[in-house]
């Protein structure tokens, strides 16, 4: 089966398991796969997870493989995860840390690997930061080289943990749709997470929503992004209508109401 398969997976920290018995049948290929939930939710513990960083328990099959029964370093070749933020005090250039990123995927430094990488940085829109050292970029910056980092790898299996929080709405429009292109051209499984409800509906493919750890829907944008759901999950009065160039988004009313005390 050609995709990304959870079966039964449960993860978390040595005194506090944050997902439990998790089961999704399949995050398609050449799709973006949209991870939404309240902070706290699991989310990212859920990507680390995926990605071998914490430990687990279960069954992960990619694209007819069964991950967790591989070494990390080969689960590292096919599976590319992106934290919020890079490591401080990198002192390399630009062209330099994606070129390692490159060489650490097996590719080799020649000037064919360098125009690859000049030509994604361009489609980033900084390649003009090509020599500028890591520990001079903005936070946003950084957001996006990393993702160059990552886009070279060249992963079956790529997990971006909230690429978007650093960036103003030009760059988070920008990035999207070329995640999505690249997705769709390398046919890969992609899996971002994201608070912005909107940029869901508008970019994701598919979406997974959790809440507590548990999985509360899966399935296509519009399905899954309902009044009731936003009020389970987010506790908020929502409705979801299509602006006049027919794009669903969502408008949020008010609170759900608490219930009263019990005197």
């Amino acid at each position: 089966m050609q995709g990304l398969s959870i079966r039964g997976f449960n993860t978390g920290y040595p005194k506090r398991q944050v997902i439990e018995n998790l089961n999704v049948p399949l995050l398609p290929r050449g799709k973006i796969t949209v991870l939404l939930g309240p902070n706290g939710c699991g989310k990212s513990t859920l990507l680390r997870s995926l990605a071998g960083l914490n430990r687990a328990k279960g069954e992960l099959w990619l694209n007819g493989e069964e991950l967790m029964a591989q070494p990390f370093a080969r689960r590292a070749d096919k599976v590319v995860y992106l934290p919020q933020s890079l490591p401080a005090g990198v002192h390399l250039h630009v062209l330099e840390s994606i070129i390692v990123a490159q060489r650490a995927s097996g590719g080799r430094s020649t000037a064919t690997s360098e125009n690859e990488v000049m030509s994604l940085l361009e489609q980033l829109g900084i390649a003009h930061l090509a020599l500028s050292y890591l520990d001079q970029l903005s936070g946003g910056q950084k957001q996006l080289v990393g993702l160059a980092q990552s886009l070279i790898r060249r992963p079956e299996l790529l997990l971006l943990d909230e690429p978007l929080s650093a960036l103003d709405l030009n760059y988070q429009f920008h990035v999207m749709d070329l995640v999505r292109r690249e997705t769709q051209k390398r046919n890969i499984v992609t899996v971002v997470v994201v608070h912005d409800i909107n940029i869901a509906l508008r970019h994701g493919e598919h979406v997974l929503m959790l809440q507590n750890g548990e999985l509360i829907a899966d399935g296509q944008p519009e399905e899954v992004i309902t009044p009731e759901s936003l009020a389970r999950v987010y506790g908020v009065k929502g409705r979801i209508e299509r602006c006049s160039q027919g794009t669903p988004q969502v408008l949020i009313d008010g609170l759900v109401a608490e219930p009263e005390p019990v005197l």
